[in-house]
């Protein structure tokens, strides 16, 4: 895949567990990927949150961050009132803050694509009303 590529938390997760149900799925697709892959401080925060209690899994996310196979090029506090508003129309999904803030990177990286596992992204819109490419199972 030629296109630029942001990573959701779904995806992190299943790369680095080797038990999650999505995992060898995920491994193929990510050999097709070009690094650098972009995500946000958040997403990095729950993948690290939900992989607390698999062996080397925070240490994993944050090499994959040292090494820049994924980098952070978002900044919350430059994009806060963009995300706001997204949190408050997708509410009754609902919308987390990672989840906002890849919509916003969707819109600011032009011809990007989600990398995710969560078909939330099949709702969600970028600039209101488009939809946004993703990478996810069929």
């Amino acid at each position: 895949m030629k296109s630029a590529i942001i990573v959701d938390t779904s995806t992190l997760v299943a790369f680095v567990d080797k038990s999650d149900d999505f995992h060898q799925w995920t491994v193929e697709q990510w050999k097709k990927l070009r690094p650098p892959l972009f995500t946000c401080e958040a997403v990095v925060a729950e993948s690290c949150f939900l992989l607390q209690n698999v062996y080397g899994g925070e240490n994993a996310i944050l090499s994959l961050l040292e090494l820049e196979v994924v980098k952070i090029p978002f900044h919350l506090n430059e994009d806060v009132t963009a995300i706001k508003p997204l949190m408050k129309q997708y509410q009754a999904v609902p919308m987390s803050l990672a989840d906002a803030c890849l919509v916003r990177m969707s819109e600011l990286i032009r011809g990007s694509s989600v990398f995710t596992l969560d078909s939330d992204f099949r709702i969600y819109r970028q600039y209101k009303n488009q939809i946004i490419p993703v990478v996810m199972p069929e």
